[in-house]
């Protein structure tokens, strides 16, 4: 929705689809000459979490759409890949007719293009629309897209079905909440004045995390677990809660299933031996048991923290599974908080159901094994798009060394010149969210919001969908009669959501729907799980039967390197993922505890060298008290300028897998340190 104030001025309504719960809605202010301001919609016109206030990095977002590295113009690479790579200008034209006849010639077939997508400035007309028709309909390799939430997304689906556990705004009615995993004061900031406001209230905070972050400091009681030992530590609060009569024997038998077995395999974790285990006192892990089994409304505001490592489905499972064995749900301010993005039912349909899928499929977490593979089954061509892979993806060395090979053809649609870039054989200029039209999906607010463009589009930049569908006529990939324009695929996307809520009109009106069951819904009230038999499936199938596994197994890392601290890369304020970290000109440095850093002779300001069996990072040391001793922190979103040799933490990750959901185990990384 457009309103004009003056001839010289124009506000635009619009949406953020950054990769943030909070999915603010924003106003555009464009003037005559072309410069513009945003901010948040006032209160009572956007959604309700925005509140008139919206992150920093989205109101100074005229800094990243038009830096230096913008891209304005397509262009081909001339000279070795790599740092420094030199590019030169040519026609959209050109571009197309490359990538077109490269992939026509693909000596193993179809199968041997990857598209590489995740996150990004995208929404449901700018992913998994026209694009997922053209790769479909080419034959590409699927790519899963599990670098984040996967693990999450898959313990969420196995026991609730994905039903959305509660709204944030209602948080402010909890008299108990427990965030874990989680840092809203880095990552979704709406949620930060609500938990103040609620402990004003008289509410009760429980923050686990192993950093004292800004939450922390104010709660009642924080939990530092070693990274990786969630599991435990939620099993044993399950235990303790059974044990104490404090769970809810009369929830758990008409609403759950499965929980008697959850119940004996929770029993084998004391607290003694979860505190052994997590580094967590025994008195802190009972005292927390003790404030959720006798505190009502509780509520879990559970991140993403807690799945980057191998336990990390099991250990999201157990969890969620907290408030059911309680009987936490009912009542606003009660039950869990991970994704709301399922609130909205109905799927988009299949992009092309004209072909069979393919079969060859590949973890994004593992595209560097992928791409360095045996000359005989080896990708040939990347299309990389809404991603940064070689800042964003584990085990980061051999994704480079596969970037890096002269017989992969590589194009990247991207709208700043990112470290990926310099090893494409193309690099196609992209709109950002503010230059497009498109449908987005909030995952922490409870609304489905049209994203306007509200500025003019930065050089010859275009959108995924234009991109996709010019590639579909190269190709000879088109349909006769087929409507593959952006009003019909919009129009495909709302019909195939049965929520009568769905209105056309009343989204291009507005800007915004909210579900029938409206924007603050409350579990076991309002909705309930979306599983077959509509019951909380404490002991899913889905966890029956995995190779070398029993449900709720914890493993430990085990291999370690003698003297080793457990590294994890937390998100920052600045950035989302890797997006906007061409704007920070400050070097990277390595939080350690000052314990950690006077054992090995270390102090502030160092150079050290942080490496494993996988990498080196060569970067200065900060003293951090607010770790917890035997953690490192080297935060994510970095890219190689942050760094002296160009490596980020991604370097030292390893590319296994979660035990369900097959999910990075980013916080898996153990690192030794010392003066460079």
């Amino acid at each position: 929705m457009t309103t004009t104030t003056d001839p010289a001025t124009r506000t635009v309504r619009t949406a953020c689809p950054l990769d943030c719960p909070d999915a603010c809605a924003l106003q555009v202010e464009v003037t005559g000459d072309g410069s513009f301001t945003v901010d948040a919609q006032p209160p009572g016109v956007g959604h309700t979490l925005t509140d008139g206030f919206i992150c920093g990095k989205v109101r100074r977002i005229a800094r990243h759409v038009d830096c230096p590295e913008r891209l304005q113009e397509p262009l081909r690479r001339v000279g070795p890949k790599g740092p420094g790579a030199r590019f030169e200008r040519i026609s959209w034209d050109a571009a197309l007719d490359a990538i077109a006849e490269r992939w026509r010639g693909l000596a193993g077939g179809p199968e041997a293009l990857l598209p590489v997508c995740y996150g990004g400035s995208n929404g449901l007309l700018t992913q998994d629309a026209a694009d997922a028709i053209l790769f479909r309909r080419f034959g590409a390799a699927r790519l899963l897209r599990t670098v984040c939430a996967a693990a999450t997304g898959a313990a969420a689906a196995a026991l609730y079905g994905r039903m959305p556990g509660g709204t944030l705004p209602d948080v402010v009615h909890a008299k108990l909440i427990v965030i874990w995993g989680c840092n809203p004061s880095a990552s979704g900031i709406h949620l930060v004045p609500i938990v103040q406001e609620a402990v004003k209230r008289g509410a009760r905070l429980v923050v686990i995390d192993p950093r004292r972050t800004p939450l922390a400091r104010s709660a009642d009681l924080h939990l530092a677990p070693r990274p990786g030992t969630d599991l435990p530590l939620a099993l044993a609060v399950i235990a303790e809660l059974f044990a104490s009569g404090h769970a809810d024997l009369e929830f758990l038998g008409a609403k759950t299933t499965g929980w008697e077995q959850l119940r004996a395999a929770a029993a084998a974790w004391s607290i003694e031996r979860a505190a052994e285990i997590s580094g967590v006192p025994a008195e802190d892990i009972r005292r927390f048991a003790e404030l959720y089994g006798t505190t009502r409304p509780a509520v879990v505001r559970m991140g993403w923290g807690q799945e980057r490592n191998r336990n990390g489905g099991f250990a999201s499972a157990a969890i969620l599974a907290l408030p059911a064995v309680a009987g936490h749900f009912g009542v606003p301010g009660s039950g869990y908080l991970a994704s709301s993005s399922r609130t909205f039912q109905g799927e988009v349909g299949d992009a092309a159901p004209d072909v069979e899928r393919a079969r060859r499929v590949v973890n994004m977490n593992q595209l560097g094994a992928e791409l360095v593979a045996p000359e005989d089954s080896a990708i040939e061509a990347l299309y990389v798009y809404n991603c940064n892979p070689l800042a964003t993806l584990p085990d980061q060395e051999r994704v480079r060394r596969g970037l890096l090979r002269d017989d992969l053809f590589t194009v990247v649609h991207e709208a700043v010149h990112t470290d990926t870039c310099d090893y494409a054989d193309l690099v196609l200029p992209a709109t950002t969210f503010l230059e497009h039209e498109d449908l987005h999906m909030a995952y922490g607010a409870v609304a489905l919001q049209a994203v306007k463009p509200a500025i003019p589009r930065r050089g010859s930049s275009r959108t995924n969908h234009e991109v996709a569908v010019a590639l579909l006529e190269r190709l000879g990939l088109g349909q006769t009669g087929e409507d593959l324009s952006m009003e019909a695929l919009r129009a495909r996307i709302l019909a195939a959501r049965p929520d009568p809520a769905v209105d056309a009109q009343r989204l291009e009106d507005v800007g915004r729907l909210a579900p029938t069951i409206g924007e603050r819904p409350v579990a076991f009230r309002d909705m309930r799980p979306l599983t077959s038999d509509g019951m909380v499936h404490l002991w899913p199938d889905e966890f029956e039967g995995l190779e070398g596994l029993e449900p709720y197994q914890y493993r430990e890392l085990g291999g370690e390197l003698p003297g080793a601290l457990a590294l994890i890369s937390p998100a920052v304020a600045g950035t989302v993922s890797s997006t906007f970290a061409q704007l920070s000109k400050r070097p990277a440095r390595l939080g350690l505890h000052p314990d950690d850093a006077a054992e090995r002779g270390l102090v502030a300001g160092q150079e050290v060298r942080v490496h494993n069996e996988l990498g080196e990072v060569l970067v200065e040391l900060e003293l951090d008290a607010d770790l917890r001793p035997g953690v490192a922190c080297l935060v994510k979103g970095l890219w190689a300028r942050h760094t002296a040799n160009g490596a980020t933490s991604n370097a030292l990750c390893p590319d296994t897998l979660t035990d369900i959901g097959g999910g990075a185990c980013f916080n898996d990384a153990r690192v030794r340190v010392e003066a460079r």
